[in-house]
């Protein structure tokens, strides 16, 4: 039966257990500047670091972040938007962060 095997990746994941370190901050950032620069996840790049197994590729490359009812008006402000116009406030913010993305590394791509 196929869904066996499905079924075993599930369980595999529920028994999984995700550690956290308290590591200084000069660490994190190494771990993360590390990570961005073989553009693989900071996780991964500690399971690198381990010999781990790891994925190569991020399997969705996004940046993310929480915005709260505040925030959204806050940017419809900004962009001439109505603050429950969610779709064109992501829109903005998504080129926002692109125009930034190129300012900063101008050799990116366009």
């Amino acid at each position: 039966m196929s869904g066996k095997r499905d079924w075993s990746k599930e369980e595999r994941a529920v028994q999984a257990v995700q550690m956290a370190f308290d590591l200084s901050n000069e660490i994190q950032r190494a771990f993360r500047v590390s990570a961005a620069l073989q553009d693989v996840s900071t996780a991964n790049m500690v399971r690198k670091v381990l010999q781990l197994p790891y994925r190569k590729n991020r399997v969705r490359p996004r940046l993310t972040v929480t915005l709260h009812d505040d925030d959204f008006e806050i940017l419809a402000r900004k962009y001439g938007l109505a603050a429950d116009d969610r779709v064109a406030i992501r829109q903005k913010v998504a080129e926002e962060l692109q125009t930034f993305a190129r300012s900063y590394l101008p050799d990116s791509e366009k």
